[in-house]
């Protein structure tokens, strides 16, 4: 008995010691916290406090504009993009500083069609601060990828040019500098990029930008009492990542939308730093997923529930057409409503859910020349895959072009008594297939192309990818503050 309370002295006494290393390590990795900004505690206090006082005021949905091709050549586009800073007005009618890509907060929306020769201009605005902008999900050699080699120092451009070459899917752009990534997402640099192609020409979905075919940018926000961002990283933050208590779609808070009685698609973005959406309608619709990160599943999956990791996407039809006319259905995060759909107008067009959407040709495991594991390990600063923090002079991992290998992605950051963190793992210039979840079958919906993929604690992901996409890529963590902290890796593929 008293070795055992020995040892639960002794191991009270660890995790203790723990927390105080990892204190004094994020003071030294992240800068001095307790005389810039608010705890967590002593903010939630203070927004509490002033919880009367702080008010958004309901607006329509924000529609990101569709980006203008300059080139007049059928088979070639060319975009013109521009990293700026801003100030944008969310709550009590105060400004906060943000940035923007040709505006003040998030931006347009890059149409693009498979087979086509695509040039973007990149121009870096921002007030002496250097960035990058990375095309997460567009399968690309590592010199267009945008990763934090291709670093856009202020007042000059980046001109990538690429070949589109993969299915018609939802992805995204964000910076993506080292160390600075999670702060540029959390003051709005991000936006969308489509890719079409003769597949989703075909498919009798609706498809009309704007009108029954809505991109939704999901993140959550923690403001000041003021009303301004609040982007501090005390203790729990560098633990989990920055999480908010404000949701904002398209950059508004609580918007609404009047749709008619007919069947929608919604292009969702889980655009959050570190937060995990449970999304779902309050008055019990279901609705069928139709795409995920990499484009469109074989078939449409009922459900009334959807789960999204940072950076995942999914695309999913919602049929208004059995809702009574004025009737208001809410869209709803863990049981809390951040979006409104008003129900007006008649039907204009009828849709109904396809029986298959795309044919995906499964990559078997015997294909695969390697097995590759990577670890999530450690907490706060201390994040790390394989034991190993990113060192941009680096590489990895070395994969020989064409080849199809087997990840095996575990997380081992659990933190015992303390319990364990989720993490979303992201490569760039790849999209994977689920093989398995600690050998069982992905879910339905997990069954298309995947860039990005939670990993639960003590959990090991089995994922499958031939790399045909030469160059130098991450492989990280998209909890950001993580990502920030050193959770990444870089492999080459030649």
């Amino acid at each position: 008995m008293r070795n055992r309370q020995s040892s639960m002295i002794v191991l009270a006494l660890a995790i203790f010691l723990i927390i105080i290393i990892y204190f004094f390590q994020s003071e030294a990795l992240f800068g001095p916290m307790s005389n810039t900004s608010m705890n967590r505690d002593q903010a939630q206090s203070q927004s509490e406090a002033d919880q009367g006082e702080r008010t958004a005021t309901a607006e329509p949905l924000p529609i990101p504009e569709l980006l203008e091709d300059t080139n007049p050549h059928p088979d070639q586009a060319t975009f013109d993009i521009v990293s700026q800073n801003g100030s944008k007005t969310f709550v009590n009618d105060v400004e906060t500083e943000t940035m923007g890509y040709n505006g003040d907060y998030l931006g347009p929306v890059i149409r693009v069609r498979r087979g086509e020769e695509v040039t973007i201009n990149v121009e870096n605005q921002l007030e002496d601060e250097l960035t990058t902008i990375h095309w997460h999900g567009l399968e690309v050699d590592g010199e267009a990828d945008g990763g934090p080699h291709s670093g856009i120092l202020s007042g000059e451009t980046w001109s990538p040019t690429f070949t589109v070459d993969q299915p018609a899917a939802t992805l995204w752009y964000h910076p993506h500098p080292e160390k600075n990534t999670g702060r540029q997402v959390y003051k709005g640099l991000a936006g969308l990029l489509f890719v079409e192609d003769e597949v989703s020409d075909q498919l009798a979905i609706p498809k009309t930008y704007g009108e029954n075919d809505i991109p939704l940018i999901v993140q959550d926000k923690q403001f000041n009492a003021d009303g301004r961002f609040n982007y501090h990283l005390a203790m729990p933050d560098i633990m989990t990542g920055l999480q908010g208590d404000t949701m904002l779609v398209n950059g508004s808070i609580d918007p609404y939308l009047e749709v008619n009685q007919e069947m929608i698609r919604l292009r969702i973005l889980n655009g959050s730093n570190a937060s995990i959406f449970e999304l779902a309608f309050d008055s019990g619709i279901t609705f069928h997923q139709i795409a995920s990160d990499g484009g469109f599943l074989t078939e449409p999956v009922e459900m009334d529930q959807l789960r999204l990791g940072p950076s995942e996407r999914a695309e999913i039809l919602v049929d208004f057409s059995q809702v009574t006319k004025g009737e208001v259905v809410q869209l709803m995060n863990r049981n809390q409503s951040f979006m409104t759909f008003n129900v007006e107008g008649q039907a204009e067009t009828a849709f109904t859910v396809p029986d298959s959407l795309t044919t995906i040709e499964p990559i078997e495991p015997s294909e695969a020349v390697r097995t590759r594991q990577f670890v999530f390990q450690g907490m706060g600063p201390s994040v790390n895959i394989n034991g190993k923090q990113f060192d941009i002079d680096r590489i990895d991992e070395t994969i020989s072009l064409g080849d199809t290998e087997i990840w095996e992605v575990s997380n081992d950051s659990g933190m015992g008594m303390m319990g364990g963190t989720v993490h979303p793992f992201h490569a760039h210039g790849v999209q994977f297939q689920i093989l398995d979840r600690d050998g069982r079958a992905p879910a339905p919906n997990e069954r298309g192309w995947k860039d990005t993929f939670i990993v639960e604690p003590g959990e090991t992901v089995r994922v499958i990818a031939t790399f045909n996409s030469p160059g130098v890529f991450m492989y990280h963590c998209h909890i950001l503050e993580h990502e920030d902290a050193g959770m990444m890796g870089q492999f080459e593929v030649k």
